[in-house]
């Protein structure tokens, strides 16, 4: 059963949740094979010996087993911010909704940028691998491998405006399709030489790690690669539910992924060229044409995930105000997660392109791919460790040994991984602090801003006390103005009456707030209080994975007795310009400057609201930090 708060269907049944899941959660694990064990074999050296291939076989299938079916399928997946899985539910539950504590917070965000640094790597090295397929059916097309790339690359990032609901309806079976052949694939291959399923000894595994010296060690860079999707299961927990990811894992990923891995070690095994892509030799070739299309329709989809869950982060950050708001398009009615973040997606295909007409090929591009993301698995150990203390009440000697075993594993992993930084591991990690600077800084900035504001609010009863001495007329209808603050009266009310002399019949005060959970439950939304006659104070609480409705919320404030008039309502929000301040005490100057420019561009937050643009009054302020 999906976990409470989950977007699951109520009464879906769980295998076809787990065919949807094959499309959205195990695209980027599930096409690893494609360039895991090549770069693996390309680093243990040229004609690797038989306890070199039957270890870093065994290497990779503990690694499949110790980080996705034991950190990730059986420990992270019961852990949950009401349903919802990922760094950033873990972050907020942690270090938000517990209890506050910003350190929690700022390596929690950190780790989500990590995600996009990786992120931009998996639709290139996934394209990239799949095309290289053509130099095994035609060496001749070998040259129009990148060229493809690129436009395929092109039109998948194009095509998202339009939304991914049209044909993702089809992604789960084609990745079953997918698993189903490379479980088969892998048979055969395994079939040649039965013997290489000793490779499930985990000392296969560890004898090649601790008798190779530094080239045996840095293997585990090329190991890591088959779990860099891993992350992804615990992040589109609230999608699925943990039921039908558990159950696509356990029963059919994890085994075709140790089949597909196994096959291509017996090739090797059996006397089979390590040059070019290992997992193609799998293939008879008469059927290589029909698989390489069959694995450029899975690599899209696995590039289609990443794209959809960068938006999905996107927003999340936005809410919770770690990054400016952004112009987002709803693509569909079907779901909330339907989404288009456009900034996001022409940045992404840039940075993406980018990388894959720089690196050319898959195998160099594996040289750049995983530090960023090992990074990340590191983090969301540090954070299972408090969750077992704090939400499962372990104790700490419990908790320390299983928190100590995945810290070991990915503290290995992320050593490994360090290696790459000059060979392009510096890329992800640039892309990773770039984000993260972007988060601080917009997040100081907002602080600032409200500190600021909060200096300078009139207490409500000077405010009625100044409407009645000055007999300020009163005009017909409703105003709805939005601030920041839950006291006092807002800057933008407060200038609106001195510079008009007039205010609305009736006003009503709205505050909206981000909680820390997923989503707000209906009776909680919403808090009313009357200020004064005519003037009330509402706030608005919605979860960082919801989108707030104004205008629900006015009819939900009528139903209280609320004197509201939601057939007449004209908004007012403020539109701010920011300025420094000249006794140098706010935020350095670099940073103001910063923040402004991204202020400026920032979405209206009228339009992030979707408020009727002809109800809308935004009066100008400067505001010094």
């Amino acid at each position: 059963m999906p976990q409470s708060g989950s977007n699951t269907a109520s009464g879906t049944h769980p295998v076809s949740m787990s065919v949807a899941a094959l499309g959205i959660v195990f695209g980027d694990i599930g096409t690893s094979p494609l360039y895991t064990f090549k770069t693996v074999l390309k680093l243990t050296g040229h004609n690797p010996d038989a306890s070199a291939v039957l270890g870093c076989l065994s290497l990779i299938l503990w690694t499949l087993f110790l980080i996705t079916s034991v950190k990730y399928v059986n420990f992270a997946m019961r852990i949950s911010n009401d349903g919802e899985g990922g760094i950033i539910a873990i972050m907020t539950l942690l270090g938000a909704k517990k209890q506050r504590r910003p350190i929690i917070v700022a390596v929690g965000l950190f780790g989500a940028a990590l995600i996009y640094g990786d992120g931009a790597i998996t639709p290139a090295i996934s394209v990239l691998s799949a095309l290289e397929g053509m130099e095994q059916a035609t060496p001749t097309l070998a040259t129009y491998e990148l060229p493809l790339t690129v436009a395929i690359l092109v039109c998948l990032f194009a095509l998202q405006p339009q939304g991914a609901a049209r044909i993702g309806n089809a992604f789960g079976p084609v990745m079953l399709v997918w698993f189903l052949t490379i479980a088969l694939l892998g048979l055969a291959g395994a079939i040649r030489h039965p013997g290489v399923f000793a490779a499930l000894n985990p000392l296969y595994g560890l004898h090649y790690l601790f008798s190779g010296g530094v080239t045996s060690f840095l293997v585990l860079g090329g190991v890591f690669l088959c779990v860099t999707g891993a992350e992804a299961l615990y992040a589109d927990m609230g999608h699925f539910g943990a039921k039908p990811i558990r159950f696509a894992w356990t029963g059919l990923v994890f085994p075709s992924l140790i089949l597909n891995y196994a096959g291509q070690a017996a090739l090797v095994l059996d006397g089979a060229p390590t040059d070019g892509n290992i997992f193609y030799r799998l293939c008879p070739a008469p059927l290589v044409t029909p698989l390489v299309i069959l694995a450029t329709f899975a690599t899209i989809i696995a590039s289609q995930s990443i794209i959809t869950g960068a938006f999905s982060m996107t927003r999340q950050a936005i809410q919770l105000g770690w990054l400016p708001r952004l112009t987002i398009k709803q693509t569909s009615a079907e779901g909330y997660g339907q989404i288009y973040v456009g900034a996001v997606n022409w940045l992404l295909m840039i940075v993406t392109v980018a990388l894959a007409l720089g690196f050319r090929r898959s195998d160099n591009l594996a040289a750049a791919y995983g530090i960023a993301v090992s990074l990340t698995m590191l983090i969301t150990s540090v954070l299972l460790f408090i969750a077992m203390r704090e939400v499962w009440r372990w104790n700490v000697i419990a908790a320390g040994a299983a928190a100590a075993g995945f810290l070991v594993v990915d503290g290995a992993f992320f050593a490994a991984n360090l290696s790459k930084i000059l060979e392009g591991g510096y890329v992800p990690l640039l892309l990773a602090l770039a984000v993260y600077g972007v988060m601080l800084v917009w997040h100081r900035g907002a602080m600032s801003v409200q500190r600021r504001i909060e200096t300078s609010l009139t207490p409500i009863e000077a405010f009625i006390a100044e409407l009645q001495s000055h007999n300020i007329a009163r005009v017909p209808g409703t105003a709805v103005f939005l601030t920041r603050s839950k006291h006092g009266v807002p800057p933008v009310m407060d200038w609106h009456v001195r510079q008009n002399r007039s205010l609305h019949n009736f006003v009503l005060i709205l505050t909206l707030t981000v909680a820390s959970t997923p989503r707000v439950e209906r009776q909680d939304r919403l808090t009313l209080a009357r200020e004064a006659p005519r003037l009330w104070r509402a706030e608005l609480r919605y979860g960082f994975m919801e989108h707030p409705d104004v205008p629900a919320a006015l009819a939900e404030c009528r139903s209280r007795g609320c004197e509201v008039d939601v057939d007449d309502v004209t908004y007012y929000v403020g539109g701010e310009t920011i300025l420094s301040r000249d006794d140098r005490l706010g935020i350095p100057r670099w940073e103001e400057a910063l923040f402004a420019a991204m202020a400026r561009n920032a979405a209206a937050i009228s339009d992030y609201l979707k408020l009727p643009n002809e109800h809308v009054v935004e009066i100008g302020r400067r505001i010094s930090i």
